[in-house]
């Protein structure tokens, strides 16, 4: 069905004779012949072209080979053209010629195989959550590296860097970005084949082949992939025949210039029980760390999530939450849900003394006991100074500026009052602590850096 414009469909269907034209220059005719031209123009509505071809395989092939093609030479005839839609109908399949069938057959012929590894590789990849998508990921000042990274790796036509190595801890989005790049991946590429799965499961096929005798299959099953993504490495730790196969496997796949991305908790260097040659080939490429998330970057989250529940949460239960829990995306999101489930149940509005019952034990949990002592210490190590100056009676400012913050840090991370604070950094006065408090504020609010120091601390203690 066409538009009730003929006129304007009639100079549609004319720029479509036009750029067949020109992909057939480009491709040469045995291409055109076999995949061009058995395409139909179906439709042209508000911008967007329908081509129909006859079935699935071809769909797929022309998505992959030249839909790119067709886009560029579309917008040279026409501006207004902001898509491109291939869908598969049954009635152009009498346009195919023998030469075009005789190809197809064959190239179809030639890809049963590779068909045959795609349900083989679906089989063993785990499952993606339709979740954790690009646009699901809340990005902020802790996990912007890893997210451009990981849309980098996803998006671009060759390898940019390999491996791709994420790390962080529990909950802060490392499987979150390697399921949007696998989704990104099959989006863009259907034919290149992805298997994403944990170490653990790559541990557990591994042992099958051997208790079975058939290691030659296994590694033929993960080497002749495009994208290995494997999560969580460090669960191989120790597991010396383990680690020999995976490093087989990442060499054989970095050889042939196939996507490697790996996730962990730690940094390559910091993995335990792992060997040193392993270590040293997880960090050749791009090693990118998810830090803990900021109270800005909690927020933003809550909000997110909110706005796709069925109960309304108020702006000030978001903050407080946000305060609260710090640990993690995954406690996060729990708390929401129950708050949630508990007023739709009950159709009662969620206030301040609500929360804490409801989740007295998760906010229990995530209270971190920071002390003062703790504070000292950490700021001492940030700055290169001795904890001893904490509580001296130095005043210069390499002395003077860390014990402010340490101050400072004190007062809003621990419920010790100002006259205690005071006691432990030398026994000075209340007033002295006031001082430093306003100081460390003023300088947060004018000087970046000064503030991203404290961030760090603030970030470091919580964690």
């Amino acid at each position: 069905m066409v538009e009730d414009n003929s006129k304007d469909f009639t100079e549609i269907q004319a720029q479509w004779v036009t750029v067949r034209g020109r992909i057939r220059q480009k491709i040469g005719d045995a291409q055109f012949k076999s995949w061009i031209k058995i395409i139909s123009l179906k439709e042209c509505v508000d911008g967007k072209i329908i081509l129909s071809v006859p079935s699935a395989f071809i769909r797929t092939r022309i998505i992959e080979q030249y839909l790119d093609i067709i886009k560029s030479y579309w917008l040279v005839q026409n501006l207004k053209v902001n898509d491109i839609e291939i869908v598969i109908t049954e009635d152009n399949k009498a346009k195919i010629s023998e030469n075009s069938s005789s190809e197809i057959k064959k190239a179809e012929t030639k890809n049963k195989d590779h068909y045959k590894q795609d349900d083989i590789f679906n089989s063993i990849s785990s499952d993606l959550d339709t979740r954790f998508t690009f646009s699901n990921f809340i990005v902020g000042k802790p996990n912007e590296l890893a997210f451009a990274a990981a849309r980098r790796v996803a998006e671009s036509k060759d390898v940019p860097f390999n491996p791709l190595f994420l790390y962080g801890g529990v909950g802060l989005g490392k499987t979150h970005l390697m399921h949007a790049i696998a989704h990104e991946i099959k989006k863009r590429k259907p034919l290149r084949r992805v298997i994403y799965m944990s170490a653990e499961k790559f541990m557990y096929y591994f042992i099958k082949a051997l208790r079975f005798k058939n290691t030659v299959a296994f590694k033929e099953q993960f080497r002749n992939v495009d994208v290995l993504m494997i999560d969580d490495v460090q669960f191989i730790s120790g597991k010396d025949s383990t680690q020999e196969e995976f490093f087989h496997t990442f060499n054989a796949l970095i050889d042939q210039n196939k996507q490697l991305i790996i996730s962990a908790d730690k940094s390559p260097q910091d993995l335990e029980g792992i060997e040193e040659r392993m270590r040293s080939r997880l960090g050749w490429g791009l090693v990118a760390d998810i830090h803990p998330l900021t109270y800005e970057l909690r927020l933003g989250i809550l909000q997110a999530k909110e706005e796709k529940l069925t109960a309304s949460i108020p702006p000030n239960i978001l903050e407080f939450l946000a305060h609260k829990i710090t640990s993690n995306v995954r406690e996060l999101e729990g708390a929401l849900n129950r708050l949630s489930a508990f007023s739709s149940l009950v159709g009662r509005e969620i206030n301040i003394d609500m929360v804490q019952d409801l989740l007295k034990d998760l906010l229990k949990s995530s209270q971190r006991k920071v002390n003062i002592e703790e504070i000292q210490k950490k700021v001492s190590q940030h700055f290169n100074v001795k904890m001893s100056d904490m509580s001296s009676s130095r005043r210069s400012r390499t002395i003077a500026r860390p014990r402010q913050i340490a101050m400072y840090l004190s007062k809003n991370l621990t419920s010790r009052s100002l006259p205690e604070i005071g006691r432990r950094f030398g026994n000075r006065d209340h007033t002295t602590v006031i001082h430093a408090v306003k100081k460390v504020e003023e300088l947060r609010n004018k000087d970046d850096s000064f503030d991203e120091d404290v961030q760090l601390l603030i970030r470091m203690l919580e964690s």
